[in-house]
């Protein structure tokens, strides 16, 4: 029974996800991509749900959701527009100063962030390297007046557009922190906004911090124990990136069963031609397997279950990589019209692309996975 009643308020939860993407979300999805800007009209929207607190504590006007409620808001928006998923979603990160932070840092940032005064971002990637985490160059030193940080963070979303950051920086040579820093702190500036193949709604670029002096305060828990902190917070994100995959094949599938159901060739639909058929069954077989796998991921997350960082490493790479065929197959079955921007599967197949490269590419993802295999 209690099984039961989960279930239904899971599926009552996505069905309200479901309606508020096609009525709030939709509508704005192809003139936020054309027009390369972010999307507010989903992300005011999404104030009304209380999406940007959706994850973070009561205490905080948040709404306290599980994982498995995260994954859901995510995957819906992105069925239908993947830059306001993102952009969305982009404000959970603070839930790693809602789990190391202190009272004081949780107070100043959450609550605006969670009322959408506020927005945030995190800053890990860097010019040299993406994937090797570890090699990051950006320094933290500990001065009189605080925290003198240095270095660039490069490919952060909502760069320029966020008021916080979380920035992960080395303070000895073997160990590194998570720091508080503003947009408005001296020696913090912003690269010109990326131009993007895909996913261009959501805004990109650098985050420069020069001679950047920030208070003792804005470090976030302990000052060599910041891998720790970020991996916890790489556990959770690359589900949600899952999702986001997951959600752009499902669109994408959305849209081919739509297309092939009207189009006709040859005096019918070309929904009743067998190859067409063979297609579509595959890409439902690959969305369905994909969302298989993170659910099982998300379950184990929500156990505390060691497995549940392989496990989220291959739901990252399947959800993913369906994003990618899914997306590639529903403009074949568009024929021409597929490769034109009137139809959303041209937009689809764009921001699909990023999906395999972010949060760990899908190779290393790989390398991970094979790594925790060998272990168990």
């Amino acid at each position: 029974m209690h099984v039961t009643h989960y279930d239904e308020m899971y599926s009552a939860f996505r069905a309200q996800m479901r309606r508020f993407a096609v009525e709030r979300v939709a509508p704005h999805a192809a003139r936020v991509d054309e027009e390369g800007r972010p999307p507010m009209e989903a992300y005011e929207a999404s104030l009304q749900l209380g999406l940007p607190g959706l994850p973070f504590a009561e205490s905080f006007g948040g709404q306290n959701g599980d994982v498995l409620t995260q994954l859901i808001a995510v995957e819906e928006l992105a069925r239908v527009c993947a830059s306001s998923a993102t952009t969305v979603s982009t404000c959970w990160i603070m839930m790693l100063l809602q789990r190391f932070g202190s009272l004081a840092q949780q107070q100043m940032v959450i609550p605006p962030v969670v009322r959408g005064e506020q927005r945030s971002a995190w800053g890990l990637t860097e010019p040299k390297g993406g994937s090797d985490l570890m090699g990051v160059r950006t320094s933290a030193r500990r001065t009189s007046e605080g925290w003198l940080l240095n270095g660039t963070k490069r490919f952060i979303t909502n760069g320029g557009w966020a008021d916080w950051y979380l920035i992960f920086a080395r303070t000895t040579p073997e160990s590194f922190g998570i720091f508080l820093v503003s947009k408005n702190d001296h020696g913090v500036s912003f690269g010109a906004p990326e131009r993007k193949m895909g996913l261009r709604g959501s805004p990109t670029a650098d985050v420069i911090l020069d001679e950047c002096l920030i208070p003792h305060d804005r470090l976030v828990g302990e000052p060599e124990k910041g891998a720790e902190y970020i991996r916890a917070g790489l556990l959770a994100s690359r589900l949600k990136y899952a999702a986001h995959g997951l959600g752009i094949a499902q669109g994408a599938l959305d849209e081919a069963v739509s297309y092939t159901r009207q189009r006709e060739q040859f005096g019918r639909p070309i929904s009743d031609f067998q190859m067409v058929k063979a297609m579509v069954a595959d890409m439902g077989m690959r969305v369905e397997a994909a969302r298989a796998v993170l659910l099982h991921a998300a379950t184990l997350v929500l156990n505390e279950d060691p497995a549940a960082k392989r496990y989220a490493s291959m739901a990252k790479v399947l959800c993913t990589d369906a994003a990618m065929s899914v997306a590639t197959d529903a403009v074949q079955l568009h024929g021409g019209y597929g490769y034109l921007k009137d139809y959303a599967v041209e937009r689809m197949f764009r921001d699909a692309k990023v999906t395999q490269i972010w949060e760990g590419t899908n190779q290393i993802q790989r390398l991970m996975i094979a790594k925790e295999i060998y272990a168990a």
